[in-house]
């Protein structure tokens, strides 16, 4: 994301910091927390703007058709939309989705990450998530960030850099 978030303003995430702390229902009926995978688990954070959408579902299922890959290299998977879990449920169950979706309806942890903004779409403006994805290590440090996603070939960048840099 560079030195300007979203909306313009000074970004407080870069590679090298702390990842904001956050806790979110998911599906699977329980809440999921960064401090869950601190010292266990890399984690792999991807916002995205709406469920069952057709670049959403490409980056879903890249993720999904990699996610035995990400396992075997001590890394989670988790994706984050302002959707409710009732969507979310519908989006992983009809994908097969192996990973959990967390529900931010508030965009509080959208908002902390940087990736909530104001986005222009068919000549109009209106406040949305910014696809974007977080590497965060087992420290609890963001490794990678990703600001602009190619959803056909983003799950296995994202893995390549888990293979390259974390495993």
């Amino acid at each position: 994301m560079g030195k300007e978030g979203r909306n313009g303003k000074d970004a407080a995430l870069a590679i090298g910091s702390k990842a904001p702390a956050f806790t979110l229902d998911g599906t699977g009926g329980k809440a999921l927390s960064l401090k869950d995978f601190l010292g266990r688990k890399n984690l792999v954070l991807y916002f995205y703007p709406k469920d069952d959408t057709p670049g959403c579902a490409l980056e879903a299922c890249g993720f999904r058709d990699a996610a035995r890959r990400f396992e075997e290299n001590d890394t989670v998977v988790l994706g984050v939309s302002r959707d409710s879990l009732e969507s979310h449920q519908k989006f992983s169950s009809k994908h097969r989705l192996p990973f959990p979706l967390l529900s931010d309806t508030g965009a509080a942890v959208c908002k902390a990450y940087g990736v909530f903004g104001t986005k222009n779409f068919m000549g109009r403006e209106f406040e949305g998530i910014h696809r974007t994805t977080f590497v965060i290590d087992k420290k609890g440090t963001i490794r990678q960030i990703y600001p602009r996603v190619k959803v056909r070939e983003h799950a296995d960048e994202v893995l390549g850099f888990i293979l390259d840099e974390l495993a």
